[in-house]
């Protein structure tokens, strides 16, 4: 079955023809594509933008914005976004961070959009054409959404308080087993004030490890002190199944990596 490619300089008209039963968005392709060509027979026709404002960095008072179809190698070697680098490093190879985009990751199912994971521990803020909602909120609606995402906006963390790491079979570019992202805010003695933890293929889409959040309050994240905070991150997950590792799997090596992460 051959698809219909429809392209619009903005996204109005975009959104418009979104409704359309069978109509999906093409950003970098890289899921989409691929499940059409893989015989997705709910997808007859795509829709594109082409907008240059969609693919902008824009960096001000300690704020990016990141338009939905900036690529994760363009965030990758971006020398302002250092921080955000491991995140964006960790989605596939080099052909596939050349494609995939900032608000592809943001749909794309477990165990896919580690960046998303990023972007959740991160509290971002996702920005549509009919305007601005949290992270989590847009996560939680995104199957039913036909909003098109245009950018997303985050604070931009200090080095040494954000975390990732991304657990694969596969060195460096194989599918997730899990990925970890972690906003830890410390006091001069290294006192936990605040905690955003951010998991992914521990449901079908990324989510915050509240529990585990809570047990990190007042930690200085000593062997000792962390390991209730360990515990309690298996608290309201229910991780995936597929070829590359079994729900009970990932339960089982969950505290094993979010107390490597939180070691470091």
């Amino acid at each position: 079955m051959s698809l219909a490619l429809q392209t619009f300089s903005s996204v109005k008209d975009a959104n418009t023809a979104l409704r359309a039963p069978g109509t999906r968005y093409l950003g970098g392709g890289t899921l989409v594509v691929r499940a059409a060509n893989e015989g997705d027979v709910s997808v007859s026709s795509l829709v594109r933008v082409t907008d240059p404002a969609l693919s902008q960095i824009a960096i001000s008072g300690g704020k990016v914005r990141l338009g939905a179809s900036v690529t994760m190698a363009a965030i990758a070697r971006h020398p302002e976004l250092t921080v955000l680098t491991p995140a964006a490093r960790a989605v596939g190879g080099p052909a596939i961070r050349n494609m995939a985009t900032v608000g592809g990751n943001l749909f794309a199912p477990s165990p896919y959009g580690d960046f998303a994971v990023a972007l959740l521990a991160l509290d971002t803020t996702i920005v549509t054409e009919e305007g601005e909602l949290p992270i989590e909120t847009f996560l939680a609606g995104r199957d039913t959404s036909r909003a098109i995402v245009t950018a997303v906006s985050i604070a931009l963390p200090k080095a040494e308080s954000f975390r990732f790491l991304k657990v694969s079979r596969v060195k460096p570019k194989g599918v997730s087993v899990l990925s970890i992202a972690a906003l830890l805010r410390r006091t001069e003695d290294g006192t936990v004030t605040a905690a955003r933890i951010a998991l992914g293929c521990m449901a079908d889409r990324p989510i915050r490890a509240l529990a585990a959040e809570k047990a990190l309050l007042g930690c200085k994240l000593t062997p000792q002190e962390v390991a209730p905070a360990l515990v309690a991150a298996s608290e309201g997950i229910a991780p995936i199944t597929d070829p590359i590792a079994s729900a009970w799997y990932r339960a089982e090596v969950l505290p094993v990596h979010l107390g490597r992460l939180l070691s470091n």
